[in-house]
């Protein structure tokens, strides 16, 4: 096979970083397992509950209707559309059209990806601001499109929330900037952010004149009403240069499912699905019609509720050990299922960390570095799994001598 097939953006990409992770922990698990150190996973941020059971027998009932198994839209389908645009009403109090501001997607993962190459040329350039740490594909996604991530520093100094015009005074050719990226809750940090910070941001693309673009997976994932995660089009006048990305997967555990979807800025989301209608015909019907459903269901708000009860219950859990191990815990995330650790003082790489962590513990965590450099110097951590399985995390953490 010729050498040259592949561009360098795809030849030049990394393996993401949870697949890898997945790949050795399954190498070494006989080895771990024959020493009591069965691998546990706190590294992939997958809800492990059941789904709504509302949604499971309407899916049943929709496989038998006529015409249900034939092609999409990529658009979605009017029904999905339209329980979205009550969602949107509903949950944040702002109006989105069905017909020319909502478009469905295979999972929020692909649309952002298909958006970032929408918008940019290959290898001219075009530069895409991006928070860092940041969920790990966006680097690898905006490298494959043949842009540049800049990063946006999120660090405990700025609160986590960082003056743009201070990363603007960063970037050598600001002209080539198309979009900036805002993901609150975070992923991996938990944070959360104003409404007056995002309301400067706002500002700060209109000045600009760039694309914000707001990844909204975890704004069903909070423990707190007073925090509530909002909407950016809550933000007067965020329409005029926003989109924004919801998915199904966290909040209802439908992460095989693959759906979620766009709304905002009526001629962003008909160019983006002018694109994106090259690549697919849209999701299975019958899982739109059940998602569809389930959005604005008693069910579905009361199984967000319950799950994130227990969320909190874990948090609470897991902190309580951590701190006991000495870990600094001082500000525990509100939001999301994750808790941002620095690692022990007398490690120097995050990377390392995890992989003594793993090999001799069996305990699978991912680095802070694999989110961006910002990232350097802690590890993430998740907790979807039985409270059973973190007390035996804890019990190896102290035992096998990673206290912090």
């Amino acid at each position: 096979m010729r050498k040259d097939l592949f561009n360098n953006c795809v030849v030049e990409l990394g393996e993401y970083i949870l697949f890898a992770l997945k790949e050795k922990t399954a190498k070494l698990a006989p080895e771990l397992t024959a020493r009591n150190r069965a691998p546990i996973s706190l590294a992939m941020g997958a809800p492990t509950a059941h789904p709504p059971k509302i949604v499971i027998d309407r899916l049943k009932e929709l496989l038998d209707e006529p015409g249900i198994h034939t092609y999409s839209t990529p658009k979605g389908e009017i029904e999905l559309r339209q329980a979205i645009s009550k969602y949107m009403k509903r949950r944040f109090n702002v109006e989105v059209d069905a017909e020319n501001e909502v478009f469905s997607l295979i999972g929020s993962k692909e649309g952002l990806a298909n958006l970032v190459r929408a918008i940019t040329t290959p290898c001219n350039g075009d530069i895409i601001l991006v928070p860092d740490p940041i969920y790990a594909s966006y680097w690898e996604f905006i490298k494959c499109a043949g842009a540049i991530g800049h990063p946006i520093p999120l660090t405990k100094e700025n609160n986590y929330m960082p003056d743009m015009e201070s990363v603007w005074a960063t970037v050598d050719k600001p002209e080539k900037v198309k979009a900036m990226v805002i993901n609150y809750p975070n992923n991996p940090l938990g944070a959360v952010a104003t409404r007056e910070y995002i309301r400067s941001v706002v500002e700060f693309c209109k000045r600009k004149d760039i694309l914000l673009i707001s990844d909204a997976a975890y704004s069903e994932l909070y423990f707190d009403d007073a925090i509530k995660p909002f909407s950016v089009f809550e933000i007067e006048g965020a329409k005029d240069i926003a989109v924004e990305f919801f998915s199904f997967s966290k909040p209802y555990a439908l992460t095989g499912w693959r759906l979620g979807w766009v709304c905002g800025n009526e001629e962003v989301v008909k160019r983006f699905g002018k694109a994106k209608s090259t690549v697919d015909n849209g999701h299975f019907k019958a899982m739109q019609l059940a998602c569809a459903e389930l959005l604005n269901s008693k069910e579905g708000d009361e199984y967000i509720a319950r799950e994130n009860l227990n969320y909190k219950r874990k948090q609470a859990f897991l902190v309580d050990g951590f701190r006991k191990l000495g870990y600094p815990l001082e500000n525990v995330p509100a939001a999301t299922f994750y808790l941002w650790l620095p690692i022990p003082p007398r490690y120097d790489c995050s990377a390392k960390f995890c992989q003594e962590l793993l090999e001799k513990s069996g305990i699978v965590t991912v680095p802070g570095s694999s989110y961006g450099k910002c990232g350097e110097g802690f590890f993430r951590v998740s907790y979807v799994c039985s409270e059973d399985q973190m007390q035996t995390v804890l019990d190896r953490f102290k035992e096998d001598g990673f206290q912090y």
